[in-house]
Protein backbone atom coordinates (compact mmCIF):
# COMPACT_ATOMS: atom_id res chain seq x y z
CA UNK A 1 0.00 0.00 0.00
CA UNK A 2 1.40 3.64 -1.04
CA UNK A 3 0.17 6.98 0.33
CA UNK A 4 0.38 9.48 3.07
CA UNK A 5 -1.74 8.68 6.17
CA UNK A 6 -2.23 10.38 9.22
CA UNK A 7 -2.92 9.28 12.99
CA UNK A 8 -1.79 9.74 16.82
CA UNK A 9 1.08 8.27 17.92
CA UNK A 10 -0.62 6.95 21.04
CA UNK A 11 -2.54 4.57 18.49
CA UNK A 12 -1.19 1.19 18.24
CA UNK A 13 1.85 0.22 15.71
CA UNK A 14 0.41 -1.61 12.56
CA UNK A 15 3.47 -2.68 9.63
CA UNK A 16 1.08 -1.27 7.34
CA UNK A 17 2.26 2.41 8.53
CA UNK A 18 5.35 1.96 6.47
CA UNK A 19 7.64 4.93 6.76
CA UNK A 20 6.62 6.34 10.48
CA UNK A 21 6.99 9.78 11.24
CA UNK A 22 6.85 11.88 14.00
CA UNK A 23 5.75 15.41 12.92
CA UNK A 24 5.57 17.41 16.40
CA UNK A 25 8.47 19.95 17.71
CA UNK A 26 7.95 18.19 20.91
CA UNK A 27 8.74 14.51 22.48
CA UNK A 28 5.04 13.23 22.76
CA UNK A 29 4.35 12.90 26.99
CA UNK A 30 4.43 9.12 27.52
CA UNK A 31 5.96 7.79 24.86
CA UNK A 32 9.01 5.81 25.04
CA UNK A 33 11.29 6.70 22.13
CA UNK A 34 11.92 2.63 21.69
CA UNK A 35 8.02 2.12 21.54
CA UNK A 36 7.67 4.47 19.31
CA UNK A 37 9.15 2.65 16.38
CA UNK A 38 9.84 5.44 14.38
CA UNK A 39 11.56 5.70 10.98
CA UNK A 40 11.98 9.69 11.65
CA UNK A 41 11.34 12.55 13.51
CA UNK A 42 11.08 15.22 11.21
CA UNK A 43 10.73 18.64 13.89
CA UNK A 44 11.57 20.71 10.69
CA UNK A 45 7.77 20.03 9.26
CA UNK A 46 6.29 21.17 12.27
CA UNK A 47 4.83 24.79 12.99
CA UNK A 48 7.17 27.21 14.16
CA UNK A 49 7.17 27.32 17.83
CA UNK A 50 5.18 30.75 17.91
CA UNK A 51 2.45 29.45 16.05
CA UNK A 52 2.32 26.53 17.97
CA UNK A 53 2.25 28.56 20.87
CA UNK A 54 -0.66 30.79 19.67
CA UNK A 55 -2.76 28.13 18.38
CA UNK A 56 -2.75 25.98 21.76
CA UNK A 57 -5.23 23.41 20.26
CA UNK A 58 -8.44 25.82 20.40
CA UNK A 59 -10.69 24.75 17.52
CA UNK A 60 -11.89 28.33 17.29
CA UNK A 61 -8.17 29.68 16.22
CA UNK A 62 -7.89 26.52 13.33
CA UNK A 63 -8.31 28.40 10.49
CA UNK A 64 -6.31 31.34 11.47
CA UNK A 65 -3.87 28.71 12.49
CA UNK A 66 -4.09 26.58 8.81
CA UNK A 67 -3.41 29.60 6.63
CA UNK A 68 -0.84 30.65 8.75
CA UNK A 69 1.19 27.29 8.46
CA UNK A 70 0.15 26.67 5.29
CA UNK A 71 2.23 29.73 4.40
CA UNK A 72 5.18 28.46 6.43
CA UNK A 73 5.28 25.22 4.60
CA UNK A 74 4.65 27.08 1.46
CA UNK A 75 7.56 29.83 1.98
CA UNK A 76 10.38 28.11 4.34
CA UNK A 77 12.82 26.55 2.37
CA UNK A 78 13.97 23.63 5.01
CA UNK A 79 9.56 22.47 5.22
CA UNK A 80 9.56 22.93 1.73
CA UNK A 81 12.35 20.22 0.93
CA UNK A 82 11.12 17.55 3.62
CA UNK A 83 7.42 18.17 2.28
CA UNK A 84 8.62 17.33 -0.88
CA UNK A 85 10.58 13.91 0.26
CA UNK A 86 7.84 12.82 1.98
CA UNK A 87 5.28 13.64 -0.76
CA UNK A 88 8.44 11.27 -3.12
CA UNK A 89 8.41 8.87 -0.78
CA UNK A 90 4.55 8.49 -0.41
CA UNK A 91 4.33 7.63 -3.99
CA UNK A 92 6.66 4.18 -3.08
CA UNK A 93 4.91 3.02 0.15
CA UNK A 94 3.07 3.96 2.91
CA UNK A 95 3.96 7.19 5.05
CA UNK A 96 2.56 7.79 8.18
CA UNK A 97 2.28 11.01 10.07
CA UNK A 98 2.39 10.68 13.68
CA UNK A 99 0.88 13.37 15.96
CA UNK A 100 0.21 13.64 19.85
CA UNK A 101 -3.11 16.25 20.24
CA UNK A 102 -6.01 14.67 21.17
CA UNK A 103 -8.11 16.49 18.68
CA UNK A 104 -8.00 14.34 15.92
CA UNK A 105 -9.96 17.11 13.23
CA UNK A 106 -8.30 20.41 14.47
CA UNK A 107 -4.77 19.51 14.64
CA UNK A 108 -1.56 20.26 11.93
CA UNK A 109 -1.14 16.71 10.97
CA UNK A 110 -4.30 17.05 8.92
CA UNK A 111 -2.88 20.20 8.13
CA UNK A 112 0.39 19.07 6.52
CA UNK A 113 -1.14 15.72 5.33
CA UNK A 114 -2.98 17.88 2.45
CA UNK A 115 -0.24 20.09 1.37
CA UNK A 116 2.18 16.68 1.21
CA UNK A 117 -0.72 15.56 -1.05
CA UNK A 118 -1.30 18.56 -3.21
CA UNK A 119 2.28 18.50 -3.86
CA UNK A 120 3.10 17.01 -7.37
CA UNK A 121 7.09 15.63 -7.30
Amino acid sequence: MTGIFIKRIYDPYDEEDGYRVLIDRLWPRGIKKEDARLSAWEKEAAPSNELRKAFNHKPELFEEFREKYLAELRTQDDKIRKLDELARMSKKQSVTLLYAAKDPIHNHAKVLCEEIMRRDV
